[in-house]
């Protein structure tokens, strides 16, 4: 038997980021719907929360999971169910780009802390000025 531990801490934001989860309660469902979709899919996805315009995962990569393939069932999956549910007053989507970077096991909980405290956190912070920090911390060029 193989074991496979691979924590990828990833972020993507709506389309043009636009504030299309712009409350409280449409959060939660949506990210209800995302961690329910992800199980169905056999993703392990260890945390979900955001904020009005993006969304964070904390996802363990299972053996023959890539990022991109996990990436595409949560984004396109989610979309087309905020959409047929009338979710939004427009139409909804998700930003084609995203992050997704490597957890080691020593920082899981700090990134599930982060993760948690999305609405506290954004009180503080725009999406903008924790996509500079977030680009920074982790040299992206």
């Amino acid at each position: 038997m193989s074991f496979i531990k691979i924590y990828i801490h990833l972020v993507f934001s709506t389309k043009n980021r636009v504030p299309y989860l712009n409350t409280f309660d449409l959060r939660i469902k949506v990210w209800k719907h995302i961690k329910e979709n992800a199980s169905e899919k056999g993703i392990f996805l260890d945390m979900v929360n955001g904020y009005s315009d993006h969304c964070h995962c904390l996802i363990s990569l299972g053996s023959g999971q890539n990022v991109e393939k996990v990436v595409q069932l949560l984004k396109g999956e989610s979309s087309f169910w905020i959409n047929k549910n009338q979710l939004t007053t427009d139409k909804f989507s998700w930003q084609d780009e995203y992050f997704a970077i490597s957890v080691s096991e020593s920082k899981v909980e700090a990134v599930r802390e982060y993760i948690r405290n999305q609405e506290k956190h954004h009180q503080r912070k725009s999406f903008t000025e924790e996509y500079q920090e977030f680009l920074e911390k982790n040299n992206f060029k």
